[in-house]
């Protein structure tokens, strides 16, 4: 799985721990490291250092800051800088369809499709979810957390 995320501070609780859990029993574990864990990302580290963290390690941004990250990405990219990516969790996603987006985004697609952009996740219908994990190889399908 070639993506890394980085959980913005804000996602210490279950997000963080499900993660956490589904990388003890899984072939392939999600990459994933948070704000407040390293020393160069301590809590309440200002967004633009999360920016240029993100950055330097090549690690997508999870968080819930709909407010005040949008606009340190746009001040990000005019100062001509670049972003592995923010996906923006909606307050209507479960834990599980979390899980299922981050699992499926780093099998499914590159690095690359995500740079400098925010991607939105929401509350996504099963039926969507079985129809991309149908598009997976068999070595990916077991990743994903349907119960």
């Amino acid at each position: 799985m070639p993506l890394r995320y980085l959980f913005d501070e804000h996602l210490r609780g279950p997000l963080w721990r499900t993660a956490r859990r589904y990388n003890i029993d899984a072939a392939e574990s999600l990459d994933v490291v948070r704000v407040g864990d390293l020393p160069d990302l301590p809590l309440e580290v200002d967004d633009p250092s999360i920016l240029r963290w993100t950055e330097q390690e090549n690690r997508i941004l999870v968080t819930l800051d709909q407010h005040t990250m949008p606009i340190h990405l746009a001040e990000h990219l005019a100062a001509g800088r670049h972003c592995p990516g923010i996906f923006m969790v909606r307050m209507d996603a479960s834990v599980r369809q979390m899980i299922e987006f981050l699992l499926l985004a780093a099998c499914a697609s590159e690095p690359l499709e995500w740079i400098d952009r925010i991607e939105f996740v929401s509350l996504w219908p099963r039926e969507v979810i079985s129809l991309m994990a149908s598009s997976l190889g068999d070595q990916y399908r077991h990743h994903l957390v349907f119960t």
